[in-house]
């Protein structure tokens, strides 16, 4: 049965409609998750709160012991990647992975990109190929159909592919880059904009967005549905 790993980004901590200040990524990935397992209570959810629990910020430490293989390593360097790790395991588990960012100054925000930085690992999620100069880099999550929705919410509008300040837009792009180049593409997008201007042009975003997550929900949910149980990690 299909497992999902629910990450939020957003450093609010409440839901929008729901809590003063709440954040609008937050309440995509409330309604997506709960919405799934609404229709299918057997699949599991792994969540993981990085807006209000950040994941450490790589160190030299961390690159010296990620970059030494598993049976060079001493103990301590055990010890830095045990965070990594155990972000590694939750991602390689999932078969859906429903990420909640707001798009902060055209990117995505910091505790996202901690995460980013410890799950794109050597021999874990991405392998290289010495042999091969020119493409030398090994996707290690494309041994299975794995599928990404990244759900946003942005201060601005008109930032979607061909919108007005698309060219300010560097989230997406960014988390598809990632998440390609360790084996997952299979990638969905819905956002919701205008939360500066508010009003009425919200809530349109807003009602839309949400009527977007169902229909990806049913799409997915048929997909997934013959989905064979992964091997354990």
């Amino acid at each position: 049965m299909p497992h999902i790993l629910h990450i939020d980004a957003s450093a609010r901590p409440g839901i929008a409609g729901t809590d003063a200040h709440g954040s609008h990524s937050r309440h995509l990935t409330y309604r997506f998750v709960s919405q799934w397992q609404s229709k299918r209570p057997q699949d599991t959810v792994t969540y993981r709160d990085i807006g209000q629990n950040p994941p450490s910020i790589i160190s030299h430490d961390w690159i010296a012991s990620a970059f030494t293989s598993i049976e060079r390593q001493d103990p301590w360097m055990k010890q830095t990647l045990a965070e990594s790790d155990q972000l590694v395991d939750e991602l390689i588990a999932a078969d859906v992975l429903v990420i909640g960012t707001p798009l902060y100054n055209f990117g995505m925000p910091a505790a996202l990109k901690a995460w980013i930085d410890q799950v794109v690992r050597l021999d874990r999620t991405v392998a290289f190929d010495e042999s091969k100069s020119s493409d030398p880099f090994i996707p290690l999550l494309s041994d299975r159909p794995r599928h990404a929705v990244i759900l946003t919410a942005r201060g601005g509008v008109g930032m979607n592919p061909g919108g007005a300040m698309a060219h300010m837009n560097h989230l997406e792009s960014h988390l598809t880059t990632a998440l390609e180049f360790i084996g997952i593409n299979r990638i969905h997008y819905i956002a919701i904009e205008g939360q500066e201007a508010g009003g009425a042009l919200l809530e349109a975003s807003v009602a839309e967005a949400l009527n977007n997550v169902e229909v990806l929900i049913d799409e997915l949910q048929v997909t997934l549905k013959t989905l064979p149980t992964p091997e354990p990690v």
